[in-house]
Formats: structure tokens, C-alpha cells, sequence
């Protein structure tokens, strides 16, 4: 059951037992999902598949350097999401570091393919945002079973 409760940072907020554990799994969800579209997108960039914007201009090198690029952050990015599966802190602060700099990588990516990068960009943030509100305190309870 859900109860009001004084909110640390001031004012009352709902707090459900386990929230901190749900929003945490659905970060790790979003990290490995976020690595496997960022290595899908930097195999098919390494190879040059041809649904890519035609003769893009970048801000920094080519289609064939952001492949790679995306295919390293993505590798890191399932390592971190697995690491958030097994309940590693080192996993969480990875996640949200990768997340962070894969966000940025997106938007210099926009002209390969602008719908894609802007949607991995948004799921990116959404992580990066559910693992530093959620998962920081990482511990054997939550933070609403801590209050009580």
C-alpha cells in the first residue's frame, strides 16, 4: 500500500515499496536495448548499408568512424545493462556515463539518420534520468522501505 510520507528534498511524496527496484530494472532494460541499437546502428555504419542519409556531411570524420564509435558504446552499454541485472554499482555509474556521452554522440549523428538519433537520444536520457534519481542508492532495500 502506498503511503505520504515526508519527501527528503522537502514536501510529501507517494512512495510505493520496491519503486527503487522497478524503475532500476526498467533502466537496465533501457541500457541493453540502448547497447543493442547502438551496435546494430555501428555494423550496419561500418559497413555502409545503404538506408543512411547519401552523402551526409559530419562535424567530426565519416559514416565509418561513428559506426565504430556506436558499435564500442553499445558493447558498453550491454555490459552495463547486465551489470545493472546483477546489482553492480559500478554498472549504474557506467550506465549512466555511457548513456550520457551516447546522447551526445546522437545528436552528432543526426545526419546519417535523424529520426533514429533522435530516438535513441531520448531513450538515453530517460535512462540516464531513472539511474541517478533510482538507482544511486543502490542497496539490499529501498529507499521508501528506508523511510518507514
Amino acid at each position: 500500500m502506498a503511503t505520504t510520507q515526508p519527501h527528503p528534498r522537502g514536501g510529501m511524496g507517494r512512495t510505493t515499496p520496491g519503486a527503487d527496484t522497478g524503475w532500476l530494472a526498467y533502466c537496465g532494460i533501457l541500457v541493453l536495448i540502448g547497447g543493442v541499437l547502438n551496435v546494430i546502428w555501428g555494423i550496419a555504419a561500418i559497413d555502409g548499408a545503404n538506408f543512411f542519409v547519401a552523402n551526409a556531411h559530419y562535424v567530426i570524420s565519416d559514416l565509418n568512424l561513428w559506426g565504430w564509435v556506436s558499435l564500442v558504446i553499445g558493447a558498453v552499454l550491454i555490459a552495463a545493462g547486465v551489470g545493472i541485472f546483477a546489482g553492480a554499482r559500478w554498472a549504474v555509474w557506467a550506465g549512466i556515463a555511457f548513456a550520457s556521452v551516447n546522447a551526445i554522440v546522437q545528436l552528432l549523428a543526426i545526419p546519417s539518420y535523424p529520426l533514429w538519433s533522435l530516438a535513441v537520444f531520448a531513450l538515453d536520457l530517460l535512462a540516464v534520468y531513472g539511474l541517478l534519481t533510482h538507482g544511486t542508492n543502490m542497496s539490499g532495500e529501498s529507499t521508501a522501505a528506508r523511510r518507514t
